[in-house]
């Protein structure tokens, strides 16, 4: 019965540190180029990658760059950014990478700072709506362009312009990326994004990529149909997720966690929307941005203590749909109708277009017949059922402005059929936040947060209904940005997993000597090689265990793609439930509570199939279970290279 319960089941790849060469970048990239894992990169000016070219970046690359660098990738070129979840892609300053021990990221300091180097850019050929390009038109058409916010191409090369006619457009993907400290200002409302995406088409992949502290808006998406997943957006100086110029691309598993970043207006390093919705840049051209976002958890900043704005924020006729969220903690308003953005935009209603009572009312086949495209059933895509704007199935906590819910009422947010939930419990696990920190850019003040577990607690657990649309939402039932009982999709990869401010969920990579335990008493390292087609021993060690007792060390092993992990609390600590019946060793611990198991497995494992360990340990102190007194360590896996 112990075998069956301690073997492990899920995969996880090992991040090996290593003496990385130094690699300068001060050219374009024109012919198609990859970066390696065995050297930094440091970005030393605006390189673009041109039209034609290519650049991979392969697993475990960092780039750190020692000044304003940035990077972006043209109309017609793309980028494939191959992070895993053991090997990100680190895109940050060579400040933040100075902070690492031994060249290892996950031993990184959490500094308040941001503008340290520049952004990734992507720019695509789908669809927009701008009307400040002389000769663009209202109507959809394929020869609207903008010139992307925050670069400075040189005059005529048209490097930074992104639109036209093909929703399709793939501008490659971005996986498993962590960006950092980032955000280059070139001048008033001129500065660069952590991610930014302008008319990139459902082509271009993205998923799992983080936002680490950065001077302008986290991630900001400028028309075009890409969709997104698994985002995490941290201290952002201005809108941690902003859409604008017709967005119609769909997102699902997003984390906002509101802060700053440095000491400066709103908007420059101190945060001020969660989410900014904007329908077109004038709210009668089309597209307009129609989007349907589930399962985000949107932590704000509370109110009374700080300085955050709006949950969401509504403008020149967006539309979009929430559904299977979380919404805590904000400062301001949970729904806002700012009408307008302040740039010229003309707000719901315009020239006849529906105004923001009546979107909330209108199923989302209806579409508006001003500007409209010739096929606006096949042009909006990203809505397959529900009113054209909708709040559903949502928990709202700890909003506790006077206005926090006034426009939200107006709505019928919490009329009957939404199943939204004000909550009275937190609907996550943990928060902590750092004490106040007061005379930000002067006046304003904000409480930081350092610790979070976000996997669902109370009413987010279950939802009403099923996240569901079409094959792009992955089926969930709760609510929020992460699954109840099991790991977060924050392990193994993150900036806020490396600073301390998520749980590792008791994973940890070989490779780095000894690992202290965090789901129980015992702590289990592990060396070894893991190349294919060799044969693979490793040294298993347990320590911190009672004396002269009994561990129990459960193998398993499968490929990459067979699954996602099942880890279920237990015993103080987190079990990975067995499923393929591997063989368990046991040892007994010695006078100093160490022991340790020695693992050969013979060559001819292929590339891609991972082995996984957890001890156990019998210890009259621990907790009683009805297996006794058990206790688990932390749990190590790696692949076969």
């Amino acid at each position: 019965m112990i075998k069956s319960i301690l073997q492990a089941t899920c995969a996880a790849v090992a991040f090996v540190s290593v003496a990385n060469a130094q690699v300068v970048v001060n050219s374009n990239i024109s012919t198609s180029t990859t970066w390696s894992s065995s050297a930094v990169y440091d970005i030393q000016t605006q390189v673009y990658v041109l039209p034609g070219a290519t650049l991979t970046i392969e697993p475990g690359t960092v780039i750190a760059c020692s000044s304003q660098g940035s990077l972006a990738v043209c109309r017609g070129a793309q980028i494939f950014v191959q992070g895993t979840q053991y090997k990100p892609v680190i895109f940050t300053s060579a400040a933040d990478r100075a902070t690492w021990t031994g060249g290892n990221p996950k031993t990184g300091t959490w500094r308040q700072t941001a503008n340290e180097w520049g952004n990734l850019t992507l720019m695509g050929s789908a669809y927009i709506s701008e009307n400040a390009t002389v000769g663009n038109t209202a109507t959809p058409n394929a020869a609207n362009y903008a010139v992307m916010e925050g670069l400075v191409p040189p005059a005529g090369s048209g490097y930074a312009d992104y639109g036209g006619g093909n929703d399709d457009d793939d501008s490659g993907s971005v996986r498993y990326a962590s960006i950092r400290y980032a955000g280059k200002v070139i001048g008033l409302n001129n500065e660069l994004n952590g991610l930014s995406l302008g008319g990139s088409g459902r082509g271009t992949d993205i998923d799992h990529v983080e936002i680490m502290n950065n001077v302008d808006d986290g991630v900001e998406v400028w028309g075009g149909t890409v969709n997104l997943k698994y985002m995490s957006i941290w201290n952002i100086g201005d809108d941690s997720f902003d859409v604008d110029q017709g967005w119609r691309g769909k997102a699902q598993f997003g984390l906002i966690v509101q802060g700053f970043s440095l000491s400066a207006a709103q908007g420059s390093g101190v945060g001020d929307n969660s989410i900014e919705i904007d329908g077109a840049e004038q709210s009668d051209y089309q597209p307009v941005t129609t989007t349907t976002l589930q399962n985000w958890t949107v932590i704000g900043q509370p109110y009374g203590a700080t300085s955050g704005d709006h949950a969401t924020a509504w403008r020149d006729g967006a539309r979009a749909q929430f559904r299977n969220c979380i919404f805590m903690d904000a400062g301001d308003r949970v729904v806002s109708n700012d009408n307008v953005d302040g740039d010229g935009g003309a707000g719901y209603g315009f020239n006849g277009t529906l105004s923001w009572a009546a979107l909330w009312t209108t199923p989302y086949t209806t579409t508006s017949p001003v500007n409209a495209p010739a096929n606006p059933a096949a042009f909006y895509t990203a809505q397959s059922s529900g009113n054209l704007v909708e709040i559903k199935d949502s928990i709202f906590y700890n909003n506790n402005s006077a206005a926090a819910y006034t426009e939200a009422n107006a709505r019928g947010v919490f009329g009957a059929g939404n199943c939204n939930v004000l909550a009275l419990a937190s609907p996550i696990t943990s928060i902590t936040r750092a004490p106040l920190t007061t005379g930000l850019g002067g006046t304003l003040q904000m409480a930081r947060v350092i610790g979070l577990d976000p996997a669902p607690a109370n009413d987010a657990l279950t939802s009403c209904a099923w996240s569901s649309g079409d094959s792009f939402f992955t089926a969930a039932n709760y609510r929020g940005a992460f699954a109840p009982g099991a790991a977060s999709w924050l392990a193994g990869w993150t900036a806020s997993e490396a600073f301390g401010m998520t749980p590792t969920n008791g994973w940890h990579d070989m490779g780095f000597g000894s690992n202290a335990g965090v789901s129980g008493a015992p702590v289990l390292s592990a060396t070894g090689s893991h190349l294919a087609l060799a044969p693979l021993n490793w040294t298993l060690s347990v320590s911190k265990a009672p004396s002269f007792t009994l561990s129990i060390l459960a193998v398993n092993g499968g490929t990459i793609s067979s699954g996602g992990r099942l880890d279920v609390p237990f015993a103080g600590g987190t079990l990975i439930p067995d499923f393929s019946g591997l063989i368990t060793f046991a040892a007994f611990t010695d006078a100093t509570g160490s022991g340790s198991w020695g693992i050969s497995v013979p060559a001819g494992f292929p590339a891609g199939y991972a082995f996984y360990f957890q001890a156990a340990n019998f210890d009259a102190a621990g907790p009683a279970t009805v297996f006794g007194n058990l206790t688990l360590s932390n749990a190590v896996s790696v692949s076969i290279d």
